[in-house]
């Protein structure tokens, strides 16, 4: 990883650190309409074990938990694990979640075959380079057992924010101190290179509003 790189990696885990600190709970309780969706397809898999990457203060962890599955969460803020943790505890479900602190950047903290689904909701376009989206990408295969599921969602080049604001070269762009990876639709397809693409579907989330795909695919048996 470059200098640049770095400097970029720790500014983003100290902004998200602060910003979990002022706003706690800061998206609410409800689930997003990506892990509804989810949670629908973990259960026609089979799943029971998920791992959520970059689970925030945990409001989709938390929905997992309370349909059933057990719950693998993490994220590189403490702050916000923190807030996930009470959560859990509060709703009585803090025997079904998991929490550790990890950069994705760093291979997953779990053994190979380990899990049955992964979730990531907006992850994977956070301010990481193309080479670390593969990198994570080989790593949820490890952890992943056969016929596994991964369900995740981007902002793409199609979003209103693509090619504005402060550009961190490799399509990642920076505005209001939260820089994205927006993904071309070649890098989706790359991603699924000897997995099952099942579905690349496009929606619309927030004020702006930005513009994502959620992505499934499935790995062979």
């Amino acid at each position: 990883m470059s200098d640049n790189a770095k400097e970029l990696a720790e500014a983003q885990r100290q902004h998200w650190q602060n910003t979990y600190a002022a706003h706690p709970g800061m998206y609410g309780e409800e689930p997003s309409a990506p892990a509804v969706h989810a949670a629908q397809v973990f259960r026609v898999a089979d799943a029971q074990d998920v791992l959520e990457l970059g689970a925030g203060h945990g409001r989709d962890a938390l929905y997992f938990a309370r349909a059933g599955f057990t719950v693998q969460a993490t994220d590189f803020s403490p702050v916000g694990l923190e807030q996930l943790r009470r959560a859990a505890h509060d709703h009585g479900i803090a025997e079904r979640v998991t929490t550790a602190v990890h950069d994705v950047r760093e291979p997953l903290p779990l053994p190979d075959a380990s899990v049955d689904a992964v979730f990531a909701h907006m992850l994977l376009c956070m301010a990481l380079s193309t080479q670390e989206i593969h990198a994570l990408a080989c790593e949820i295969r490890r952890v992943l057992r056969p016929g596994g599921t991964l369900v995740y969602t981007v902002r793409h080049t199609g979003d209103t924010h693509y090619g504005t604001g402060t550009a961190h070269g490799d399509d990642i762009y920076e505005h209001g101190g939260f820089a994205v990876h927006f993904f071309p639709r070649q890098l989706v397809d790359s991603l699924a290179d000897g997995w099952t693409l099942d579905e690349v579907h496009a929606f619309e989330e927030g004020d702006l509003p930005r513009r994502l795909w959620r992505v499934t695919q499935t790995l062979p048996l």
